[in-house]
C-alpha cells in the first residue's frame, strides 16, 4: 500500500529572514554610496549592480523556502533548500532516535558547515556536528530537534513542527517490517 505524509516543519523565526535581507541592504546602500561618490563613472554600473544583487536575494529567498519533510512508501525525503537527502527507514537506527534540544545536547549543534545553507537560527545540508559525526540537517526550532541517527554512523537532524509524531510514525513502518 503506497501511503505519503508530509509532516510540516517548526516554523522559522522572523529574525532569520532579517540575517538574509539586511546584509543585501547594506551592499546595496554601500553600492550607491560609491557611485554617487564617482558621479563620471560609478553610476551607469548600478543599472547591473543592484537588480544583480536583489535577484541573488530573491534566489537565496526561495532557497530558504524550499524546506519540507515526506514520508513516502517507507522512505524518509527531506528536501532542504538546495539539499536532498532520501532514507529508506531501515537506515534509521530507530533505537536511540529521540527529541532533544540542542540547547542541552551542545555537542550534536551543528558546527562546521560542510555543504548546506545556514542563517542564525536556520541550518540545511551537511554540516559535521560538535562531536564530529557527518549529519544532514533541515533545523528550524532548535529546541524540538529530531535525532536521526544512521546505521552507517551519519546522523539527520530535523525540525518537524510534531517530532515526536514523526518518530511514532517511523517506528511504526519499522515495526510492520520487523526491523528496529
Amino acid at each position: 500500500m503506497h501511503q505519503s505524509l508530509d509532516f510540516p516543519l517548526a516554523p522559522l523565526r522572523r529574525s532569520s529572514l532579517m540575517w538574509l535581507w539586511l546584509p543585501l541592504a547594506l551592499v546595496i546602500g554601500v553600492l550607491i554610496a560609491v557611485a554617487m561618490a564617482q558621479p563620471q563613472t560609478g553610476r551607469s554600473g548600478l543599472f547591473v549592480t543592484v537588480p544583480f544583487v536583489l535577484l541573488v536575494g530573491l534566489a537565496l529567498n526561495w532557497a530558504l523556502r524550499r524546506r519540507s519533510i515526506r514520508l513516502d512508501n517507507r522512505q524518509l525525503q527531506i528536501t532542504a533548500t538546495l539539499y536532498k537527502r532520501t532514507l529508506a527507514v531501515e537506515q534509521i537506527d530507530l533505537q536511540r532516535a529521540r527529541v532533544l534540544s540542542l540547547e542541552e545536547h551542545t555537542e550534536l549543534r551543528p558546527r562546521l558547515k560542510t555543504n548546506g545553507f545556514s542563517l542564525p537560527g536556520f541550518y540545511a545540508g551537511h554540516f559535521r556536528l560538535g562531536n564530529l559525526t557527518k549529519a544532514f540537517c533541515l533545523i528550524t526550532d532548535r529546541t524540538r530537534v529530531l535525532s536521526l541517527p544512521l546505521h552507517d554512523g551519519g546522523q539527520v537532524l530535523l525540525s518537524p513542527e510534531k517530532p515526536v509524531a514523526l518518530l511514532d510514525r517511523l517506528r511504526e513502518l519499522a515495526d510492520a517490517r520487523g526491523h528496529r
